[in-house]
């Protein structure tokens, strides 16, 4: 393993994007958002993602060029274009937006359209908590999930996050996924030729698998079933019929070198507890609720790990295994 400090895995993972095709304010953010995710100690998210990133810059299905901007504006509601780029950017300029709308308004939306995998959902989701506002995040993804009673996957594993601030103190964080497991978990055991627990996954037919293999080529589990195929349902509406984004059976798989561009969307809904019961009874709610969740031991609380091992990424560094970094170093260090 190769440790390396914040700083130089962000700056190594910029060059790698820049030299990809990405622009420096695109290749920055990414890297950023990449490195905070292995910070956090989300390595499927983070830095891993690297080499698929650089691959989609020069195939083209990421537009490395592409500039953010707000195209619709209404109120407390707005649309951002990711423009066919990595989504960071874009991201970061709805959430700003929500905040800036959330303060005026009380409440504010901002979707993004046209996008691309943004990476850790709840990352997105920091200034909304630090303005002291209430934040919650969706995105859709590339198939992976059949709609309840059928065995094509058509939804996305489409996270969702929630930030609520907390006085003097790190915000209560939510961030999840809505299959029953993450998809890299099959691919490791495909890799590896091993088994996977029943209930991960369905074959083609729409039967229960251990294999990985025949799990990857049919559908992910929903999380808790039925209920779990719903959520996806609503995400994918949420984020693509009101964005006019792509649903995941119109985006090709983020695991694939080729394909189209996702052309995916992500949502932002962002609340001001001033607007509504008050900012000094919502922080006695929300440390009431906290406190009867703590009186029972054994009790963690959401986000808790990720902030230990962020501090402790941020004393000690990061390590990489040797083969990513020789990957990614070989990636910064080529012509563009």
């Amino acid at each position: 393993m190769s440790k390396l400090s914040i700083d130089e895995l962000t700056k190594l993972v910029t060059e790698a994007l820049r030299n990809a095709g990405a622009s420096q304010s695109m290749a920055r953010a990414a890297a950023e958002h990449l490195v905070s995710a292995d910070s956090q100690g989300l390595a499927s998210h983070g830095v891993s993602r690297t080499p698929l990133y650089c691959a989609h810059l020069k195939n083209g299905r990421t537009n490395g060029g592409a500039e953010a901007r707000v195209v619709r504006d209404r109120g407390a509601a707005c649309l951002i274009d990711a423009d066919y780029g990595m989504a960071f950017s874009a991201c970061a300029l709805a959430v700003d937006e929500a905040i800036r709308r959330a303060r005026e308004h009380g409440v504010a939306l901002a979707g993004v359209t046209n996008s691309n995998h943004f990476g850790a959902t709840a990352l997105h989701l920091r200034p909304v908590a630090a303005a002291g506002l209430v934040g919650l995040a969706f995105g859709n993804s590339p198939a992976a999930i059949a709609p309840w009673g059928g065995k094509t996957p058509l939804f996305g594993t489409n996270p969702i996050a929630a930030a609520f601030p907390r006085t003097g103190k790190q915000p209560l964080v939510v961030d999840l996924s809505l299959s029953q497991v993450a998809r890299g978990k099959i691919m490791v055991a495909a890799q590896r030729g091993g088994t996977i627990p029943e209930g991960w996954a369905y074959d083609p037919e729409g039967r229960a698998t251990t294999d990985p293999q025949a799990g990857l080529a049919g559908s992910m589990a929903p999380a808790g079933g039925v209920k779990g195929a719903m959520l996806a349902l609503i995400v994918e509406l949420l984020c693509c019929s009101l964005t006019g984004a792509r649903f995941g059976f119109e985006a090709d798989s983020f695991f694939i070198d080729e394909g189209n561009q996702p052309g995916i969307g992500q949502v932002f809904l962002v609340i001001d507890p001033g607007a509504l019961a008050g900012a000094n009874v919502y922080d006695e709610r929300i440390e009431t609720l906290i406190s009867a969740m703590l009186a029972d031991e054994g009790v963690r609380l959401p986000g808790d790990r990720r902030v230990a091992n962020e501090a402790a990424a941020h004393a000690d560094g990061i390590a990489v295994p040797d083969e990513l970094y020789a990957k990614i170093a070989s990636l910064a260090q080529a012509t563009a």
